[in-house]
């Protein structure tokens, strides 16, 4: 596995950056930061935002959209490829008995914040039930990278506890990638379009994965997959992407998943290591490949993401942003650590061995920083115009997913507190 700094220098600085320089800059001057954000790259464009003029739709490509919904996709794919591997392959992580526990601890792990979301919002009354029940996904979501570097510091590296917060992660990133296609759509569904995307990874799959292996039976070289993978390489499956990403956004789905469907279709090893280690780089499947490609790529994205998306004026604090507060950092905890008992002991479906039922908690604690899926959802679930009071319920749900950060306080105390040990081997 990387060191902890190697981590957070490879996955997370620029990301931070970028939040912490859209903070400074929304608060000093609010007025360039959203012209900043909201900067008309092409007008009447075939993507981009669409409005209506004159009767007629136009799309313009603001920075904002080319980012959230254009270069994200890059991000979302490489999530979708872990995902993959671990529900495919013969030896992934979510296959089998020892990935049931992590499972249902997810499903409390969502509809625990779900729960306490809602139902306080409820209390609040109606008119602010109505104005941020669209949020009620903002804190299901785990923050992967975030969540394994606060779990490492606190179990030590060599915890079962880690292992078992990294299975929860994924599926949890699972579930989000679900949730934003099924409830929170772009525009007006066109369900036709998908046939455009499911189109497209058929036909780089069968042309350029599936036919050419055939051919290759028998054929200890693979001459022709060989072939296929030198002189094309990437190129026929970022073009099948082009097109699904279309397809998405024609079909009114959210286009930051527009590459999902094609993750499937390209070659993939028949063994994974799992997401951050370090042997995931002699692995020299096309897959693989294409996620080294990106790598440094994507980590100058979420910079730009966290730019353009976490700048928030400290004035936007309300109801909202407490809402999304208590469903991570009351409703994670409380539900990992419910459901995680209820699989562990009366299903009896056990934990790791060293690890303690009440590391359930601490893991749930950890889990509630939501970060960068937070913040992405709550661009997407609740447009700008919507207000609670004086205070815009976009921004408001997006500080609380910006305070989710607390997370990691409330992880180091809950380890402390309930005496988790540490291992680093």
């Amino acid at each position: 596995m990387y060191k902890v700094w190697n981590f957070v220098t490879n996955y997370s600085l620029l990301l931070i950056a970028g939040a912490v320089i859209a903070l400074f800059w929304a608060n000093i001057d609010p007025h360039s930061y959203h012209a900043f954000v909201d900067f008309v790259l092409i007008d009447d464009f075939i993507i981009g935002h669409a409005h209506e003029v004159d009767g007629h739709i136009e799309r313009t490509l603001t920075l904002h959209y080319l980012v959230n919904d254009g270069l994200m996709a890059f991000f979302f794919a490489i999530a979708a490829k872990e995902v993959w591997e671990a529900v495919i392959l013969k030896n992934g992580s979510l296959r089998g008995k020892k990935a049931a526990t992590p499972l249902v601890a997810t499903l409390g792990g969502m509809l625990g914040p779900i729960t306490v979301y809602l139902g306080l919002a409820a209390v609040l009354g109606s008119e602010t039930f109505s104005a941020v029940h669209r949020g009620w996904a903002i804190p299901t979501a785990t923050d992967i990278a975030f969540s394994y570097l606060v779990g490492r510091v606190v179990f030590g590296a060599g915890h079962p506890a880690v292992r078992f917060l990294l299975l929860l992660a994924i599926a949890d990133d699972a579930a989000g990638l679900i949730i934003l296609a099924i409830f929170y759509p772009s525009g007006e569904l066109a369900p036709e379009w998908l046939l455009l995307s499911l189109g497209a990874a058929v036909v780089v799959f069968v042309l350029f994965n599936w036919l050419p292996r055939m051919l290759d039976r028998g054929d200890q070289l693979r001459t022709r997959s060989t072939q296929v993978r030198k002189y094309l390489s990437f190129w026929p499956y970022l073009i099948a992407g082009a097109l699904s990403w279309y397809g998405f956004q024609e079909a009114g789905l959210h286009p930051a998943l527009g590459l999902l469907p094609i993750v499937p279709a390209i070659p993939h090893a028949d063994r994974a290591f799992g997401i951050f280690s370090e042997a995931e780089q002699y692995l020299t499947d096309l897959l693989n490949h294409i996620e080294h490609i990106l790598k440094h790529p994507v980590e100058v994205i979420l910079f730009f993401f966290g730019l353009l998306n976490a700048g928030v004026e400290f004035s936007s604090i309300g109801s909202p942003t407490w809402l999304v507060l208590a469903g991570l950092l009351i409703g994670k905890p409380l539900g990992v650590t419910l459901f995680g008992w209820l699989a562990a002991h009366p299903l009896r479906l056990g934990l790791p061995a060293g690890m303690r039922t009440t590391d359930l908690f601490v893991i749930g604690c950890i889990a509630s920083i939501g970060f960068t899926v937070s913040l992405f959802i709550a661009a997407v679930a609740f447009d700008g115009s919507v207000m609670l009071g004086e205070v815009r319920v976009q921004d408001a749900a997006k500080m609380g997913a910006l305070f989710s950060f607390f997370g990691a306080v409330l992880s180091f105390a809950a380890g402390k507190l309930l005496r988790v040990e540490k291992q680093t081997f």
